[in-house]
Formats: C-alpha cells, sequence, structure tokens
C-alpha cells in the first residue's frame, strides 16, 4: 500500500504544515507514504482555511480520498480563491437559491470576515464532502459543524463517515533547559518577578489579541506584576495598526513569526499562554496542544471544540459580553493563587500525554487509510 500524502510542509508558516511533518514521520513507521505522488492507494489530504490549500483543495475534488479538516469552515478559503460570480454560484451550491442575496451581501462585505461571526456560520463545505471518501476532524465542535452540512436539506449523495481523531502532539527531541528559558527572559527584558503569558502564532481578529491587549492594560494599571509576550505575524493590516499603540507599552514583548527552535525556548519561557478563538472555525489549536504538553496553562475559549479536555486542564475563558471579565479574573487567578497555575499546568499535561501522543494518532489515521485502500 502506498499512502500520498498532500499538505503544506515546513517552510510553510503554518501550523497545518507542523502537524504534517509530524505524522508523516510517524505514518512512515507504519508503511509506504510519499509526499503528493501521481499516483497512490489512497491518498491523505489536509485543508485549511487559507491560500496554501488551493492545489490540494482541487486535487481532492479531482481524486477522492480523505480529508482531514483542519479547520471546519472554508469560507475564507473560497472567499480568497473565487471571483465574485463564482463565489455566488459556490454559495448558492451550498445553501440553496434562496441564499443568493446573503452571497452577494457577504462578498461585498468580505472585508470584515475575518471578525463577523456570519462568516463562520456557513462552511461552505459541500463540494469537498460530496467527494470526500472519509472525513478527519481534530475535536467535536468540527464534528458537530461538519454533520451540520451533511443534512439533507443541503447534502444529497452518500455521506462520508465523520472520524475524529485528536490533535497530535509532538515535542522536540531536546526540550530547552530551565537556564536556557531563564536566559531568554532576559534577553526580551522581562521583569524577572513577572508572571509572564503568551500569544502566539498568526495574529488574527478571531484570537481576540485586542480585548487580551487592554486587559493588560488595565492589570498593569493595578501594578499587578504581569507580562505579555505576543509573538507572530500580523494576518491584517487594520489589526496591526489597531494593536499599535498597546504593543507600545510597558510589559508587552513583542517578537515576529517564532522558527521552530525559538517558539520552543518562548514556550519553555512563558508561565501560561492565551490561546482565544472567537468566532471559532472548529479548529484545535496545535499551539495550545503544544503549550499543554509542556505542562503550561493554557487560556482557551469555552467552546465545544474544548469539550475533551478536562475541567481542570485548562482555563476556560467565557465568550461575548463575559469574555472580558473572565479574562481579567483567569489572569489574576493564575498570577496571585500559589499553586493555582502548576496545578492546572501538570493536569493540562497529564490529559494530552495520555490522549494526544503522536503514536496514537499515527496510528488511527494508519487504521483509517487500509479500510480506503485500493
Amino acid at each position: 500500500m502506498t499512502v500520498g500524502f498532500y499538505s503544506p510542509l515546513p517552510p510553510a508558516r503554518t501550523g497545518v504544515a507542523d502537524y504534517a511533518t509530524a505524522l508523516l514521520a510517524e505514518l512512515r513507521r507504519h508503511g509506504r507514504v510519499e509526499v503528493a505522488p501521481r499516483r497512490s492507494s489512497v491518498a491523505l489530504y489536509h485543508l485549511g482555511n487559507n491560500a496554501l490549500h488551493a492545489g490540494i483543495y482541487r486535487r481532492a475534488l479531482e481524486r477522492p480520498g480523505l480529508v482531514v479538516l483542519h479547520d471546519a469552515v472554508l469560507h475564507h478559503f473560497l472567499l480568497g480563491q473565487l471571483d465574485e460570480s463564482a463565489y455566488i454560484e459556490e454559495f448558492v451550491y451550498n445553501y440553496g437559491e434562496w441564499h443568493r442575496t446573503l452571497a452577494a451581501d457577504l462578498w461585498r462585505g468580505r472585508a470584515a470576515s475575518g471578525s463577523e461571526a456570519r462568516y463562520f456560520e456557513f462552511p461552505m463545505l459541500r463540494r469537498i464532502l460530496e467527494r470526500a471518501l472519509a472525513v478527519v476532524v481534530h475535536n467535536p465542535e468540527a464534528a458537530s459543524m461538519v454533520g451540520q452540512a451533511l443534512r439533507p436539506a443541503f447534502f444529497s449523495s452518500s455521506a462520508p463517515p465523520v472520524v475524529e481523531i485528536p490533535h497530535l502532539f509532538q515535542p522536540p527531541a531536546t526540550l530547552p533547559s530551565e537556564s536556557a528559558a531563564a536566559r531568554y527572559r532576559q534577553r526580551l527584558e522581562v521583569d524577572p518577578g513577572a508572571f509572564l503569558f503568551g500569544v502566539f502564532g498568526h495574529l488574527r481578529e478571531s484570537k481576540r489579541l485586542i480585548p487580551v491587549l487592554e486587559t493588560f492594560a488595565e492589570l498593569r494599571r493595578e501594578n499587578l506584576r504581569v507580562a505579555l509576550l505576543v509573538a507572530g505575524d500580523f494576518v491584517s493590516a487594520e489589526l496591526e495598526r489597531a494593536a499599535a499603540p498597546f504593543l507600545a507599552s510597558p510589559g508587552i514583548v513583542r517578537r515576529p513569526y517564532l522558527p521552530e527552535r525559538e517558539f520552543w525556548l518562548a514556550a519553555s519561557a512563558v508561565d501560561a499562554c492565551i490561546n482565544l478563538r472567537d468566532p471559532a472555525a472548529g479548529e484545535t489549536s496545535g499551539i495550545a496542544i503544544r503549550l499543554m504538553g509542556l505542562g503550561k496553562p493554557v487560556l482557551v475559549t469555552d467552546s465545544p471544540a474544548v469539550a475533551r479536555f478536562p475541567e481542570d486542564a485548562c482555563v476556560r475563558i467565557a465568550p461575548g459580553v463575559a469574555e472580558r471579565e473572565s479574562l481579567r479574573q483567569s489572569v489574576r487567578l493564575l498570577t496571585l493563587v500559589d499553586g493555582a497555575a502548576v496545578a492546572i499546568g501538570q493536569r493540562g499535561a497529564g490529559h494530552v500525554h495520555g490522549c494526544h501522543r503522536v503514536e496514537q494518532a499515527g496510528t488511527r489515521y494508519w487504521e483509517l487509510l487500509c479500510e480506503y485502500c485500493t
């Protein structure tokens, strides 16, 4: 059996590329896997909500295989791939003729698609689901979103099975030492007594960066000894402009996209990670899994996407109007209550090492691939 493996890979700056690298190595422990071959016994397509997946998406439509939906919303991907006429027709194909006016309205307002909930409420999955042999997702929210797309009102062909495989965790062969992490904090000029939080990855509106920055500004005015590392590239110029005044404030440390080695160094140096998603695309954050795996407490938006995390293994932040106060109180809890951060981090690490190990994911993928081998 030869598995065809289709995914962005490094040096692409994307969590999917990091995930795919780890999974590819693990699958090769089970059998023959080739990257983007012309022919294979079964194909595994990794899809996400950005332009890096354009060629993979087209091939998955032409030559059906197993599809991994790293995002259960492909709306933004299609907004970037199609012109106005094709986008409207694709929307109608997904949701019916009676939504044509809505499609035109969404096209006109697409500049706000990164933060407006309507774009996340219409995943636009029908075409890929009609061709997929099976669909892999990483959490219950994504499974539910795919299930909604498979409703008879919009989906008339034979429905592919939806399989949940938890997002994998694979640390580097050697983690940074405590002394290396301490030196990195010194390089960042973090107050030695400050509790350091980190925000990592592509900086987009849905990661709630502005509310996070505003909350930290308030807490520092109250003389709470906290600092915030913001590491990543901005997705939109508008968000970067809005964040600029806060990023220049005391206690805020700014770094661009971190290469893999520095990422693990920074992850080891922070005391906690903030990883919010609202609106969400049904994704499981690889950054959240990595930081939890290191034993760092992670603050996540409370949603079905994190339903598999034990209640005491992370810090859940309420979405919507309660978000700001929930975040404020959670930061205070981790900073001021002795032992709270360590205890939550340890329970998070226990969960990740028990349910998200790369070996577990690789075995489940291989078994599924074998079912569809021709």
